[in-house]
Formats: C-alpha cells, structure tokens, sequence
C-alpha cells in the first residue's frame, strides 16, 4: 500500500525543499482565499461574469512581460534572491487587498491594479522557485517533488475557497479572508530567506548566463524543435485556455443553484474547491506516477479526461454531481501537472531552466486567465452553459489535434529524456 500513496523521500533528504513546500502550503491557502474574495467583490460591485473574467485579463497581461524576462533574471542572478523579492512584493499585495476592503471600496479598477501588480511579481518569482526545486532534489526524486508541490497547490485550493466562502458568509465581508492571506504569505518569505545561496551554473568554457530580453530570445531559439518541451506547453495551453470555467463560477452559483447571499458564497466556495479536492486526492495517491515511463501518454490520456469532466459539468445541475465531474478534473489536471514540470526539469540544461520556467509560468498562469476572458466573453453571448460545454469540447477535440501533428510525443521515454 506504501507505493500507492505519495513518495515523501524528497522531504526526508532535503530540508531547503521541505521548508519551501511547507511554506508554499501555508501560504496557497491564503491566496486562494483572496481569489474567492477577489471575485465575489467583483462580481458583488458589477454583477457581470465578464467584469469577474477580465479579472484574468488583469493577471494575463503583467504575466505574459514579466514571466519571461523573470525567467532570465533566475538564470542570470542568484535564484535564492530572485525568490525572495518577489515574495515581499507579493506580500505587498496582499495587504494591498486587505487595505481596500477595510476602506469599503467600490472601484474594480483598484482591484484590477492590485491583481495586476501582484500578477507580475508571481511572473518574476515562479520561474525562480520551479528552477530551485532541481537544485536542492536528485534528479531521480523529481516526480515525487513536483508530485508534493501539487499536492500543496491542491491543498491550498481546496481549503482555500471553502475557507474564503464560509468566512464572507459568516462575517458578511471580504476583509476577513484578506487578512489570512496576509499572515499566512509570511511563510513564503522565510523560506525564501532561509534557503542556501543559488548562484548560475557556469560550466568551464562558457559565458554566464545574462538577464535581459536577448536572453528571451536565446530561450525560443533553443525552444526551436525541441518537440517535447513544446507539446507539454501546447497541451496545457488547450486544456486552461478553453476547458476552465473558474471566471463563471459566481454566475453558476447564483443561476444554477440559487439561494441567499450566504448560501452562493457557500455554493461558490464548494465549486472552486472541488477541482483541487480531486487534484489533493489523485496527489496523496501519487506513487505510482514515479514509475510512469510514457509521461507524455499520461499528459494527453489526462487532459483528454479534463476535457470530458468540464463538459459534463456544463450538463449537470445537480450540485453533488456537479461537484464530483469538477473532482474528477482537478485530478487529471493534476496528473498533467505532474509530469508537464517533470518533462521540462528534466529534459532542460540548468543555464535555461529559469527561462523555460518562465515561459512554462506565463503558460500554466495564463492560460487559465485567458481562460477566465475566454468564458467570460461566451458566457456574455451564449450563457454560462454553453460556454462550459463548448470550452471542455474543445480541448478534447484540440489536444487530439495536436497529438496528430506531434506523435512523437506520446513516445517520449522518462529514463532518456530528450528536449
């Protein structure tokens, strides 16, 4: 039964990654509660879908700049301090949004700043913390670590917005639920601090790595007919772009399945919860993913079945069910996820690891923003079903196109990986 359930030797052999994945547990509660808050405000200011998804657009477009050349500011500069300051900005923000609420402010503007402000430091920090875990992790140990990193991630959205909703329904207000937020991102910044200094690799021969948009450009150039570090991007992007429905949830809590003011907060936190409740589960269950060889077949295999869940939740209204496809999502997402980190710490050369990361940030950051102005924008036309069931359609009918035109992918081998 042991093999059944996540391999916990990454923690055991590594104190650094054990502080930063305890960290990041605490502190994606919090900023999962905030993203609750963030949209219930939105959507309490306009009552429109599409004002709660350009919400995304205001994290999209910070991300995509500072994403990128974050990721050659990882590869250039000591990753350790690159971490840690964006985790002070990110604390900023944080009080930011609690600072607003406790004013009683009505300008969704503000609260597009803010999330505008906080997207571009999470743009600048993640490249350095996803291109950290191979430096402080055997190699052979990545599967379990990115297998734990999930499962923190699911952790925090799934007590996240069940915690945000219950606290907005029993205080009334957003505040209370900021406020955790900024306790709990304080551990962040101590585990960025406590971590050993992680200067560039430098190997004899050749230049240091430098920061700036050329070091951009030197990335897609070595992107260029690296065929599988391509498809993990391509596969994603299908996947979030046109199968998350996250940005409609406060309509669908209110039309679909009614009620008072509380009881929407309470459906809402229940249906941003779900998706990670699947993905928590199918990480404790993680063990046998550090034996999957064929990582690329189990990438499409799960977002096939990504696709088929959202869809059937578009169809559905009964809650319990409703909540049960949304679960089966979040775990084959989280599946994906898995081995999309694993394919690209693997198969990349550590003096482009930060900027592949960065590229593989502004991709699973922001294909789900562009995701929430994708069903926003169909919602706003057609309605909120219609654009659940036509998002998940189409990212089964895409990522079978896309394994069509690379079928490389599905043979790509985890003992020898190969860009």
């Amino acid at each position: 039964m042991a093999r059944l359930f996540a391999d916990l030797t990454p923690l055991r052999v590594s104190a650094p990654y054990r502080r930063l994945w305890s960290a990041f547990g605490i502190s994606n509660i919090g900023q999962q509660m905030a993203a609750v808050a963030v949209g219930l405000q939105v959507y309490d200011i306009t009552q429109s879908s599409l004002m709660v998804g350009l919400v995304g657009l205001a994290q999209l477009i910070p991300l995509i700049g500072f994403g990128l050349y974050g990721g050659t500011l990882s590869d250039a500069h000591d990753r350790r301090l690159v971490g840690l300051i964006s985790a002070l900005g990110l604390w900023l923000c944080s009080a930011a949004f609690l600072a607003q609420s406790l004013m009683q402010s009505q300008s969704v503007l503000l609260l597009y700043g803010i999330v505008a402000v906080q997207s571009a430091f999470f743009a600048v920090g993640s490249p350095a913390r996803q291109s950290i875990i191979p430096r402080i992790v055997p190699r052979d140990l990545l599967p379990a670590a990115n297998a734990l990193v999930t499962l923190t991630w699911s952790l925090g959205f799934t007590l996240g917005p069940l915690l945000g909703g219950v606290l907005v329904a029993a205080s009334g207000t957003v505040s209370l639920p900021y406020a955790v937020d900024v306790v709990a991102f304080a551990a962040v910044t101590w585990a960025m601090f406590r971590l050993p200094s992680l200067p560039p690799i430098v190997e004899p021969g050749k230049q240091a790595p430098r920061a700036g948009w050329s070091a951009v450009k030197e990335a897609f150039a070595f992107l260029k007919g690296k065929l599988n570090l391509q498809m993990t991007f391509y596969q994603d992007m299908v996947a979030m772009v046109f199968g998350m429905p996250r940005a409609l949830f406060p309509a669908i809590a209110v039309t679909w399945y009614g009620g008072s003011t509380r009881d929407v907060a309470l459906v809402l936190g229940l249906l941003s919860a779900a998706p990670a409740v699947g993905a928590l589960v199918s990480g404790v269950l993680s063990g046998p993913l550090g034996r999957v060889r064929w990582q690329g077949r189990a990438i499409v295999g799960a977002i096939l079945v990504w696709g088929a869940a959202i869809t059937c939740f578009g169809l559905v209204r009964w809650l319990p069910l409703a909540l049960l496809f949304l679960a089966i999502a979040g775990a084959a997402d989280n599946v994906s996820a898995v081995f999309r980190s694993t394919i690209l710490q693997s198969a990349t050369p550590d003096e482009y690891r930060g900027r592949l990361q960065g590229v593989f940030t502004v991709v699973v950051a922001g294909g789900p923003r562009l995701g929430d102005v994708e069903a926003g924008v169909v919602a706003a036309a057609f309605g909120e079903a219609v654009s659940v069931i036509s998002g998940g359609l189409a990212c089964i009918a895409l990522s079978v196109g896309l394994v069509a035109k690379s079928p490389s992918f599905l043979r790509y081998d985890a003992r020898h990986p190969v860009p």
